[in-house]
C-alpha cells in the first residue's frame, strides 16, 4: 500500500505555472527557472482531484520554458491527443482558473508523479516509487507494440 502525502509536506516541491489559452483549449506554462524539475518530451503521471492521469511535458518553441499542453486518461492519449478529452481544460473550468491565472504543480516524485491544484488548496497524493528502469522500458515497449 502506498503512503499518502500532502501538498504542503516538506518533501513536495511546488512550481507555480501559468494557465494560458491555446487554439484548442488551455496549457500550463512552466517557468524556465523550474524546468529542471520536469523531464522534457516525456509522459508523466499527473494527479487531478485524486485521479491519476497522464501528460506530456514539452519544450516551448522559443525560450527555455516548458509547457503541459493537456492532461489525458492514458499515456497513449498524452502522446497523441487527437480526438481525446483534455482533462486539464475540464479541471481549470471546475476550479475557476482563468487564462493568465496560476496553477500549482506539486512535484511528488520527480520525473514520475506530479499533482495540480489551485492556489490556496491542499491536495493529498498516493506517493509511491517509480518503476525500475527495466520495468518502465518493458512497459514502454508493450505500449508501442
Amino acid at each position: 500500500m502506498s503512503d499518502r502525502i500532502a501538498s504542503d509536506h516538506p518533501a513536495v516541491d511546488t512550481v507555480r505555472s501559468t494557465c494560458t489559452e491555446t487554439a484548442t483549449g488551455v496549457k500550463l506554462e512552466v517557468p524556465a527557472d523550474d524546468r529542471d524539475q520536469f523531464p522534457t518530451d516525456e509522459v508523466v503521471r499527473v494527479a487531478l482531484d485524486g485521479e491519476e492521469r497522464f501528460a506530456r511535458v514539452e519544450r516551448a518553441l522559443t525560450g527555455e520554458e516548458l509547457s503541459i499542453p493537456g492532461i489525458y486518461d492514458t499515456p497513449d492519449l498524452a502522446r497523441d491527443p487527437s480526438g481525446a478529452t483534455d482533462r486539464l481544460a475540464e479541471w481549470t473550468d471546475d476550479h475557476d482558473v482563468p487564462a493568465g491565472g496560476s496553477v500549482l504543480i506539486d512535484v511528488v516524485e520527480p520525473e514520475f508523479l506530479y499533482g495540480c491544484r489551485a492556489p490556496g488548496e491542499t491536495a493529498y497524493y498516493d506517493a509511491r516509487e517509480p518503476p525500475t528502469e527495466s520495468l518502465s522500458e518493458i512497459a514502454k515497449d508493450l505500449e508501442e507494440s
